[in-house]
């Protein structure tokens, strides 16, 4: 689904009952910049999962947009309030109808107007004449008609313009609605992806560690019996071996449970991973730098802000409908056509009619519902406030935090590689010590071992990193395009079209 474009519905009334346009004092006093700022930038609306750089992750992440549950579900609440939008303009026209009748009329002549010509004293039974006319003793008349009927209630205190520009704000702040669980599928399905690629090589780590520890609990064996070693040795040796494969099993469970999340994600069973992911599973660490731009411009770029933005204008424009309802309102009504007594002459120019009619309605007393209505809109619009408010606050922080966890976690990250770089060293070390004959095997085992361990501890940290660098995308609302030093930081709209959004401006 496209990102819906950002209408100025704020600043769009022209003469109506809505109270003027403010923000909270939170966002009106937003800081000027992030206290955690890594480099300037440009975002854009990309696909900001490729940067990862992981084929198997693209093709994992296209599966679950076409065949996503949850958002076939969101697209769904967005044509039902597309579908709201439009009807609530409707109530700039008017209505237009058009109708056809055939009355027969047949009753006898002291009922109805003959009564009561009778009650006048001017005769009326059957044979008497009046002015000419012999009544007769029923009366029957049959009048054939066709006409054009119309209604329209003149928006003169901008009641529907006000109702259609808060649909017109909840149709956008679902779209906005759309994109944030878009978002937020899109992160489960990756942070569930590289949950997976971490499992898998811890997995495969893990049993690599037990076949050496079972080999290492051999040779412990063989020197216990030679009188080598004494028995607290050979225990401690067999303790770390059962702990390694007590751990195995746990592993794999997990393994299986991400397996069964990523499968849910993508709309069917675990069996189906088999066609997507490969065996092997090797994502490279996106290097791209992180602009944070500065917090002013979330309201571009987050959806979940410019969907509380959005509905702040619907609640504002609500109050002015309610307010518009406590002032008289004025309606036209009217019908255009042809009637004749014979339906050959139906369609005869000559026999058309004209009613028109114009009507003024003031409310008076309703046992103050319509007032009721007005403080129940202007509490709406006081929660929408608090919640908009609230969700620039939130995202601000929400950045922030990122930022400093993706510093941390490449710190971190840059930790475990170093120690993998000694870890390897001393594995060759003992390597070579071994084949020299300066140290028995079980050292080299042991070197194996401590290797082995370290790179489970990088996979993780692999995988904090890339999760790290994953709550960064979500609390930006998407991507980036890295700019020159010297650039100034904006927000591009979704749209990738210039303009503001509502309550944001």
């Amino acid at each position: 689904m496209r990102a819906p474009r950002i209408v100025p519905l704020l600043f769009a009334s022209a003469c109506s009952l809505a109270p003027p346009p403010s923000l909270p004092e939170p966002v009106a006093e937003m800081p000027g910049d992030f206290a955690v700022r890594l480099a300037t930038g440009e975002y854009e609306p990309l696909e900001w999962w490729r940067a990862f750089r992981d084929p198997a992750l693209d093709t994992v992440v296209d599966s679950v947009l076409s065949s996503n549950f949850d958002l076939a579900e969101a697209v769904a609440r967005v044509q039902q309030a597309r579908a709201r939008a439009r009807m609530a303009r409707a109530a700039f026209f008017p209505s237009v109808g058009v109708s056809g009748s055939v009355q027969d009329l047949d009753i006898p002549t002291d009922a109805g107007i003959g009564a009561q010509i009778q009650a006048l004293g001017l005769g009326g039974e059957a044979g008497d004449t009046i002015a000419g006319f012999v009544l007769p003793e029923r009366l029957e008349v049959t009048t054939y008609s066709v006409s054009a009927d119309l209604a329209y209630e003149l928006d003169f205190w901008g009641r529907a313009r006000n109702d259609a520009r808060a649909a017109g704000a909840e149709y956008l702040a679902s779209e906005s609605d759309f994109q944030s669980a878009r978002i937020g599928i899109l992160a489960e399905t990756i942070a569930t992806y590289f949950d997976i690629v971490s499992l898998r090589r811890q997995t495969a780590l893990a049993r690599e560690t037990v076949d050496v520890l079972l080999e290492r609990e051999a040779l412990a064996s063989t020197r216990y019996d030679r009188g080598l070693i004494d028995s607290y040795t050979l225990y401690q040796v067999r303790q770390d071996l059962r702990n390694t494969q007590a751990g195995l099993p746990q592993l794999e469970t997990q393994l299986t449970g991400a397996e069964g999340r990523l499968a849910v994600l993508l709309g069917g069973y675990r069996a189906d991973l088999e066609e997507i992911l490969p065996d092997s599973l090797a994502p490279a660490q996106a290097a791209t730098p992180v602009p944070a731009g500065i917090p002013a411009d979330l309201l571009y770029q987050r959806p979940d802000v410019r969907a509380a933005g959005q509905r702040l204008d619907a609640a504002r424009y609500s109050v002015g409908a309610r307010r518009a309802e406590l002032l008289p309102s004025i309606s036209l009504s009217g019908s255009i056509g042809l009637a004749s007594a014979e339906s050959s002459d139906l369609f005869n120019v000559q026999q058309w009619f004209t009613n028109l009619g114009a009507n003024l309605l003031g409310p008076i007393f309703q046992g103050g519902r319509r007032r009721n209505n007005v403080e129940l809109a202007r509490g709406r619009f006081n929660q929408a406030a608090a919640i908009y408010g609230r969700t620039v606050v939130t995202a601000v922080n929400e950045v922030e935090a990122a930022l400093a966890g993706l510093e941390n976690e490449d710190r971190r990250h840059v930790f475990f590689l170093s120690q993998r770089e000694e870890a390897q060293a001393s594995l060759d070390l003992q390597s070579q010590r071994y084949e020299s004959g300066v140290v028995g095997y079980t050292d080299y085992l042991d070197a194996l071992r401590t290797l082995l361990n370290v790179e489970a501890a990088l996979a993780g940290a692999s995988r904090d990193l890339a999760l790290a660098r994953l709550a960064v995308h979500r609390a930006l609302g998407g991507a980036w395009v890295a700019s020159g030093p010297l650039a100034e930081p904006r927000m591009v709209p979704a749209s990738g079209e210039a303009g503001a959004g509502g309550a944001n401006k």
